[in-house]
């Protein structure tokens, strides 16, 4: 049965499977793979598992352990990779093109150079990854990237004052929108619900289940309800701690439990699907004595 293992090549970045035949591989091992873009060294997220043949399909499997040689010549790439941005910035410039590098990524080899880089629109950018070859004396990429990927690959500190998420777990990007920040009750301001990248934050979408589940089956803030004080208004609603603040008619606040708005819920539904059966049902006979009639 062939043995599988996680392997990741940048920081958080996504992660690739690869077969790792009879090597011994343990979480955080440095191992070298063979990717479309040539040999490039990753980091093991996760032990080797066995899976049935055919299961995982056709996988590239792992070259070697990283060793010594390969640790130092990733240093020197590093090192290559700082050289390469300072010579791309000043050909960009030259060239006069609307673009701004972001980071560089070579090959364990050294012979591909992949350059990311952010703009507003397209960017015709061929003459440059010509001169670009020539300096480097590599095969360059230029690779346009969005503003989420580029505060993934700068990092920096969100508002709860913790590394990004983005540079630190997360290894893809969810879907993240308006109606998560208005399920968790949280200000609408933009400001304080977008990340550095411009964006809605990810956290967002790590807390909107529960609130979503939490919140099925209870009434809105604003609805009136009866309490055993006497009826109320809702005027806001706990989801962490299950309770609820309602102003009774007399102006006093009281909190309940938010299992008794769901009873209340539900017996409202019950008593609106009652009344929805009998008012449909009377139309209906009309509609059939009056055809009688005209037969």
């Amino acid at each position: 049965m062939p043995r599988v293992v996680c392997v990741c090549f940048r920081r958080a970045g996504t992660a690739f499977y690869f077969d790792a035949g009879d090597l011994e591989l343990d979480r955080g091992d440095w191992v070298v793979c063979r990717t479309a873009r040539g040999l490039e060294m990753g980091a093991v997220r996760s032990a080797p598992e066995e899976t049935a043949q055919g299961e995982a399909g056709e996988l590239q499997p792992v070259v070697r352990k990283a060793t010594e040689e390969d640790l130092e010549r990733d240093e020197k790439n590093a090192a290559r990779e700082k050289e390469a941005i300072d010579i791309a910035a000043e050909k960009i410039a030259e060239h006069g093109l609307p673009m701004k590098l972001i980071e560089a990524e070579a090959t364990l080899d050294g012979s591909r150079i992949v350059l990311h880089f952010s703009a507003d629109g397209r960017v015709d950018f061929r003459a440059l990854v010509r001169d670009l070859a020539r300096a480097l004396r590599a095969r360059v990429e230029l690779h346009q990237v969005g503003v989420r990927d580029e505060a993934k690959m700068r990092g920096g500190l969100g508002h709860c004052g913790r590394p990004l998420c983005c540079t630190t777990f997360l290894t893809a990007f969810d879907p993240v929108g308006i109606k998560m920040a208005k399920a968790q009750d949280l200000s609408l301001n933009p400001q304080k619900i977008s990340g550095v990248c411009g964006r809605l934050m990810c956290c967002l979408s790590f807390e909107y289940e529960h609130y979503r589940r939490s919140r099925e089956g209870l009434p809105k803030a604003g609805s009136h309800i009866e309490t055993d004080y006497g009826p109320g208004k809702i005027k806001e609603i706990n989801l962490l701690r299950d309770r609820a603040v309602v102003a009774l008619n007399d102006g006093v606040l009281i909190e309940i439990p938010t299992a008794e708005l769901s009873a209340q819920g539900r017996a409202s539904r019950e008593q609106s699907g009652d009344k929805t059966k009998h008012a449909d049902s009377g139309p209906k006979d009309k509609r059939r004595r009056g055809k009688g009639r005209r037969q």
